[in-house]
């Protein structure tokens, strides 16, 4: 049968393939072949519910047009819209927050390269103008015969991607899996002459989640012959977004503005602190040769997101065997940046909920496994949560010498038994291994840190079998990986794993991948200093420069507060670490660290509660957290004061005032799932008592007309808000000093 003739026939059978379930995972219709189960979307009326006030509302799930032509995936912040013949595409994405579409034409729903040929997967051309899309061009729009024809559509839930074993403090109301819809279309490859290549399918992703303006795509290839096939490119997504701004020309050194409407990143990111750089392989916004309409004389418009490695996968697919890819997550954005940032904050903690574990963590100084002890003990006293063995300690966690992991067990044994989580440190990116074992560039690149081994050498194999060794033998339970695979290209075929250029960078970072995820399922938390989250790490910097912590204590403390104000755009307080040098860092000498602790114990405390008062945690890097009960007692109120109020300090922020020295500064905790609803933090760094009028917006904190504000949890005052959401609170604090105030409902 040839592929017009193949392609017709499943044209007329699609609606009676179609297989769904309702999200308990039941058939939804006795008849599978009867699509008219699927509920019809309806149209409602846009909700005065704010989804990052009250996201319950907001719940995912499939429906069908009237005609039963068409599929469509809504949570009542976001539609995504797929006409089903002649064959299946994307033909409509929709911000149902701002009313906006953010699709103006139709496009193949993936691309796949398996052994050297090309092909599309779905869509529909004929289009007439690729600037907008009018419903009635459909009726005339055709499958390319050349492309892979709808087979098949599964609809579910969301499954987890990988275990999280929640051994620790973590958000409240973190869930795993994320709840939603999930929705599968399995496609053919076209017929080729008699061979069977029909036996290939790929299937194509779509997961909608409830509360948030965020859905993921992937694909799926399944090798159904009796022989191996090579997937040499895929692209997961390919989406002409509606164009941001009309500039009519381009000008060199001058960027043409991007779409804003959508934030997109992958799991298949690193070698970066954000995530535009961490996916900048992956994530492309390109000119759309489509639109010639476009106002941009020279049609070089960034309009068409293309989410497709630059390099590869390039990897082989055994008989009966699938490959699947990375994943692509779109979130949708309305307002400003604090808006934008909260979403994506919500975004994080809804498909990478880990993150929101926080432990308060000492970097100890010592490789001394009774100074260890001891530690462990000082740290159970002061009420911190963990000890990292930290860089510079000299410990070693490639040594494989039996009596040194017993040894190193009992130690583990005795931070359990205290509640402290103990932890060490390893570098892999930036080291020298020998020549055979390191990453060769190609011609006119470089590695990202100067050099790298390789993961698929023998050492990088090693590497990753000794990690896995330690942490079972040991019963550790924090990692620190300094520098994980940052995506550097490897020219040098490595057998089996590796055979050269093309396939280096998929294979290294799924290698790396795998291990994060692993230890992600043993309960193991995870510091990398790389945008790993959606593949399991928990956190990552949340951006300074070292060689700033040999500062002037007095300037430390400013950049403190200004790295986390500008770091919590796009990260939770609990994604990104911070830096307190107890002991001498990158020098500075006696004027820039807090030893010995007990003569600067002001600075001490100030330090502490830059960090615990925004909800973020510091590496406290030196050889004790404390050398005289003072100071143990000093520590110890800042931690019990943050454990009473961590769930509201570990919410979400709203951006006050940015630290610089000259006035107060200030940020506000928001979370209207909790009785305290707000917790208002500021800081004064004059050497002077100051009182300060601050207008306070509480519309994140859901509070509508009435707000009890206590300053230091006494002495309730009753606020009326004001229509524009905001209370004025006055302040006074001592020179150096904090206030806190609690916000909650009447």
């Amino acid at each position: 049968m040839n592929h017009s003739m193949r392609h017709a026939r499943f044209r007329s059978m699609l609606l009676a393939s179609i297989v769904t379930t309702s999200l308990t995972g039941t058939t939804i219709a006795d008849d599978p072949r009867d699509v008219s189960s699927l509920p019809i979307l309806k149209p409602s009326p846009v909700s005065t519910v704010d989804h990052l006030v009250d996201p319950s509302p907001f719940t995912a799930d499939a429906y069908r047009s009237a005609d039963g032509r068409e599929l469509v995936l809504d949570n009542g912040l976001i539609r995504r819209t797929w006409r089903l013949e002649p064959n299946a595409a994307c033909v409509g994405f929709d911000n149902l927050v701002t009313g906006q579409s953010m699709l103006r034409s139709v496009r193949p729903e993936a691309r796949v390269t398996i052994d050297g040929v090309a092909h599309d997967v779905g869509g529909l051309v004929g289009q007439p103008n690729h600037a907008f899309l009018l419903p009635e061009w459909l009726e005339a729009m055709t499958a390319d015969p050349a492309a892979m024809g709808l087979m098949d559509v599964e609809i579910g839930e969301p499954a987890e991607r990988f275990a999280w074993n929640r051994r620790r403090h973590a958000s409240p109301d973190a869930t795993w899996p994320p709840s939603g819809v999930h929705v599968r279309f399995e496609y053919a490859l076209p017929d080729a002459g008699g061979d069977d290549r029909e036996s290939i399918r790929v299937s194509v992703h779509y997961e909608l989640y409830d509360g948030i303006p965020a859905m993921s795509t992937w694909v799926t290839i399944h090798n159904g012959t009796e022989h191996t096939i090579t997937v040499d490119r895929v692209t997961v997504e390919e989406l002409a977004v509606v164009e941001h701004a009309n500039w009519v020309e381009h000008r060199d050194g001058v960027a043409l503005p991007r779409p804003d409407c959508l934030h997109v990143e992958t799991d298949f990111a690193f070698g970066g602190f954000n995530p535009e750089n961490a996916n900048r392989h992956v994530v492309h916004w390109r000119s759309d040769p489509l639109f010639t309409t476009q106002i941009n004389w020279a049609r070089q418009t960034p309009c068409l997101l293309v989410c497709e490695p630059t390099r590869g996968p390039a990897q082989q697919v055994d008989p009966g065997g699938t490959f699947e890819s990375f994943r692509v997550f779109e979130l949708a954005q309305d307002g400003d940046r604090e808006r934008q940032g909260l979403n994506q904050r919500r975004m994080y903690r809804t498909l990478a909920p880990w993150v929101t574990e926080n432990p308060i963590t000492h970097h100890l100084l010592t490789n001394d496994p009774d100074r260890v002890m001891a530690a462990i003990d000082e740290a159970a006293a002061v009420g911190f949560e963990a000890i990292i063995l930290s860089f510079g300690s000299g410990f070693n966690m490639e040594n494989r010498d039996p009596a040194f992991l017993a040894r190193w067990k009992s130690v583990a044994d005795h931070a359990e038994a205290r509640g402290i989580e103990l932890g060490c440190y390893s570098l892999f990116s930036s080291r020298g291994v020998g020549a055979e074992h390191m990453i060769v560039s190609p011609d006119g690149e470089s590695p990202t840190h100067g050099q790298c081994p390789a993961v698929t050498s023998d050492w990088g194999l090693q590497w990753l079998g000794t990690m896995r060794g330690f942490y079972e033998a040991t019963g550790f339970d924090q990692f620190e990986n300094d520098g994980p695979y940052p995506g550097d290209v490897d020219v040098t075929a490595r057998p089996p794993l590796q055979r050269g250029e093309d396939d280096s960078r998929w294979v290294q970072w799924s290698l790396t991948r795998d291990l994060y995820r692993d230890l992600r399922a043993a309960g193991v938390y995870i510091n990398a200093p790389d945008y790993y989250y959606l593949s399991g790490s928990n956190k990552c910097g949340m951006g300074y420069r070292e060689v700033n912590w040999s500062l002037p204590r007095a300037h430390q403390v400013i950049h403190t507060r200004q790295n986390i104000y500008d770091g919590t755009w796009n990260k939770t307080p609990s994604m990104g670490w911070m830096h307190v040098p107890l002991a001498q860092y990158h020098g500075g000498g006696a004027a820039a660290t807090i030893e010995p602790l007990r003569e600067h114990l002001d600075h001490y405390q100030r330090m502490l509660e830059s960090n615990l008062a925004l909800g973020v945690q510091a590496h406290y890097r030196g050889p004790r957290l404390f050398d005289t009960p003072e100071t143990r007692d000093r520590v110890k109120s800042v931690v019990d004061w943050f454990k009473r109020y961590r769930d509201i300090l570990e919410s979400d922020v709203v951006h006050g005032r940015r630290a610089d020295g000259r006035d107060v500064d200030w940020m506000l905790h928001v979370n209207p799932m909790l009785d305290t609803k707000g917790m208002l933090v500021v800081f004064n760094p004059l050497d002077r008592e100051v009182t300060r009028t601050i207008r306070v917006d509480l519309h994140y904190t859901g509070l509508r007309d009435v707000a009890i504000v206590a300053l230091r949890d006494s002495d309730p005052t009753r606020h009326e808000i004001a229509r524009d959401g905001t209370i004025e609170v006055e302040a006074t604090l001592p020179a150096g000093g904090m206030a806190w105030f609690t916000i909650r409902a009447e």
